[in-house]
């Protein structure tokens, strides 16, 4: 016992030094994690949200359609379809469209014939979409509001998703992208604004920032996305889910009733005849401009404007002067005016 006692105490290792645990926010082991799957949710909301109001953006109107083709944008620009949806990779040479030396001595495929066709026709819809979406972009911009009204958003891919924006850059205007990223390689159009340049991992938190500032849709001919996408807000509007009146503008009628036969779906009593009226056809830029500048202006601008009419002796709103100096035809421009008296 004795000699215990007088052993020398044993000497303990002190560990070394801890450094400071990662703040759990900055922790990319936990974002990543399917521990941090909510905050990455919410991040996918609550970043969009402040930076539209950081820029300003009331509201948009969202084009879809295809991502595969490219636009002739030059005259010497080949077409070219591309390997998926939203992909910069051009698909295999032997889906590729036809050229017409190919053509003429006989080397190209059936296959590759009829997309040298769609090809052309595809073309045609990229330049029918970049032109609506500067008539829009314009007519927008004259609208008396200290923020950005009617906003052509798109999915920031390629195809006609950067008709949309290029339009709308053309014009002037600001034009948002809204881009999803894929286990290919991708890149968003150049046409979008940088600041209102998106990235989504969710699909479905993509869909709600398309849904939930959206006063309008147009969708151009494309593939399951555009089906997709289109047929989301469709069932929105026909269930009323949507706290506002969306005008849907369906381009290319002939494309469109050779993919589905809705009077089909009203015959077999699938859907309601009503839900027909939840979208027009239209075939030219100007048309599908002046059922969006109709809808727009009945659904939006006259219902805020009469809201915001200030009562006989009260003050206005906020202290804010009411489209000062403005007139009714300003407004709304002479025709629809007229329709409004």
């Amino acid at each position: 016992m004795d000699q215990e006692l007088d052993r020398p105490p044993l000497v303990q290792s002190v560990p070394a030094p801890l450094q400071p645990a990662p703040l759990a926010y900055e922790n990319p082991a936990f974002l990543n994690s399917p521990d941090g799957r909510l905050i990455r949710v919410m991040a996918e909301y609550l970043e969009p949200l402040a930076r539209f109001r950081r820029e300003n953006i009331q509201d948009t109107v969202v084009f879809f359609g295809s991502a595969r083709f490219r636009g002739r944008a030059e005259a010497d620009h080949e077409l070219e379809l591309l390997d998926n949806t939203g992909s910069s990779q051009p698909a295999p040479s032997h889906e590729q469209p036809a050229s017409v030396p190919e053509i003429v001595e006989g080397t190209a495929t059936d296959l590759q014939r009829k997309r040298a066709v769609a090809a052309v026709e595809m073309a045609r819809y990229y330049e029918d979409a970049r032109r609506l979406a500067g008539l829009l972009t314009n007519w927008a911009k004259k609208i008396p509001s200290k923020r950005h009204r009617f906003v052509v958003t798109s999915g920031g891919g390629p195809g006609i998703m950067e008709a949309a924006n290029r339009g709308a850059y053309e014009a002037g205007g600001k034009t948002i992208g809204l881009n999803i990223r894929l286990p290919f390689e991708q890149a968003p159009n150049p046409f979008i604004t940088p600041s209102l340049n998106f990235e989504f991992h969710y699909f479905f938190m993509r869909k709600l920032w398309f849904a939930y500032l959206s006063k309008a849709l147009v969708v151009f001919p494309g593939g399951f996305g555009t089906l997709d996408e289109m047929f989301e807000i469709l069932t929105l509007a026909q269930t009323e889910k949507l706290a506002k009146k969306i005008t849907v503008v369906i381009y290319g009628s002939e494309y469109w009733k050779k993919v589905f036969n809705l009077d089909m779906l009203v015959d077999k009593g699938t859907i309601s005849p009503k839900d027909i009226e939840l979208f027009q056809f239209a075939d030219t830029p100007e048309q599908a401009f002046e059922m969006l500048k109709q809808g727009l202006t009945e659904n939006h601008l006259l219902a805020e404007a009469a809201a915001r009419k200030p009562v006989e002796g009260a003050e206005t709103p906020h202290g804010e002067e009411l489209m000062a100096g403005w007139t009714v035809d300003d407004f709304l421009g002479p025709e629809m005016a007229k329709v409004s008296k």
